[in-house]
């Protein structure tokens, strides 16, 4: 079998045209990054860290990561692909994705979360997931009516829908808000046109991509030295950030109930500091099902030094999450959705 980086890669046409897809993407979005950071006067931010599947057997990843620069404060560019080709009993056959989330260091440059995916089934019915959403902590209406009209201009058609699934999906019930300021989200895209759906992945990957970079090149050209209210209000919203991923985010759930092979690689989209006292103060806004995981979140954040997220602090986080769906599998109704579920942790068994 053919083997990619360090891991076994999946063996059917349409996977290994995903994966192509997927290591352009990622290689685009890093290169993008790094210029923009090398153009500051710093040096590349980013470095790579492989894990795998099952010591490789069924798949794995590259995750380039980037944190504690003068200008990423987080960054994680994380391609991943998952494969059963020697286990047919499993419904899954393959899935191929692109996660990446970025949380600046200047809290007036907005972070962004953005992911494409290829799920293949064995029986038929293979998707494409397409996320992306715009994440400012200090909201600028110019920044977002950038980013959204690049996502409207590629999905044409789809904008509507895709939009209405990505306001359902980032609604946070307990605070009455969303997360991001702009989201589209497709969930189960596929028509009877398989290789117009890969280009429409493809068109849609590289414009969200190149629109964030535009976006926080020209929001670090404009900024000055922040003042302490804005650093609050980014502490604020990372704190928000963190407790919609680990309380309702079901792509982050079903992928650590999948496995606990790259908890470090699944929680990349977290910040780097969380306010613990106002992660606490909206535990009694959370159905009552969810409270002992609001308390497990809290007590792991309070366990390291105090809000820091870091590598010991993101595991413990993993754990909790995970702890909290086992023990509760009811639970898992109350977290996100765009209104279609799929059947993720399923696929899997």
């Amino acid at each position: 079998m053919q083997t990619f980086e360090k891991f076994i890669a999946a063996q059917s046409p349409s996977a290994i045209a995903a994966l192509a897809s997927v290591e352009a993407w990622q290689s685009r979005f890093v290169n993008l990054l790094d210029k923009l950071h090398v153009s500051r006067g710093h040096a590349p931010a980013f470095a790579p860290v492989h894990w795998v599947r099952d010591g490789g057997q069924h798949g794995g990843g590259t995750r380039w990561a980037a944190m504690d620069t003068p200008v990423l404060s987080r960054a994680s560019v994380n391609l991943s692909q998952v494969q059963y080709d020697d286990l047919p009993d499993k419904r899954l056959a393959s899935a191929t994705a692109l996660s990446t989330i970025v949380h600046p260091a200047h809290p007036k440059a907005p972070s962004v979360h953005i992911h494409v995916s290829w799920t293949e089934l064995r029986a038929g019915g293979s998707y494409w997931r397409l996320m992306a959403d715009l994440n400012p902590a200090l909201p600028d209406p110019a920044q977002t009516a950038r980013f959204e009209s690049v996502l409207q201009s590629v999905s044409g058609d789809l904008f509507a829908e895709a939009q209405a699934q990505g306001d359902r999906y980032f609604f946070i019930p307990a605070l009455n808000r969303h997360r991001g300021a702009t989201h589209v989200y497709l969930e189960g895209h596929h028509t009877a046109d398989a290789a117009a759906d890969a280009r429409f992945a493809d068109a849609f990957a590289g414009a969200a991509l190149d629109a964030y970079a535009g976006i926080l090149d020209d929001a670090l050209a404009a900024a000055t030295t922040p003042t302490p209210a804005e650093q609050a209000a980014q502490l604020a919203y990372h704190t928000l950030y963190l407790f919609q991923v680990l309380t309702l985010d079901r792509g982050t759930t079903s992928g650590l109930l999948v496995h606990d092979q790259n908890d470090v690689g699944i929680m990349g989209s977290l910040p780097a500091r969380v306010n613990v006292d106002l992660l606490h103060s909206w535990r009694d806004k959370v159905p009552k099902m969810q409270q002992p995981l609001v308390d497990a979140l809290v007590a792991a954040v309070r366990d390291g030094e105090s809000g820091a997220i870091d590598t010991a602090t993101k595991r413990a986080l993993a754990q909790a999450v995970r702890g909290h769906y086992r023990a509760h599998p009811e639970a898992l109704a109350l977290q996100a959705s765009g209104g279609i579920l799929p059947p993720t942790v399923a696929n899997h068994r």
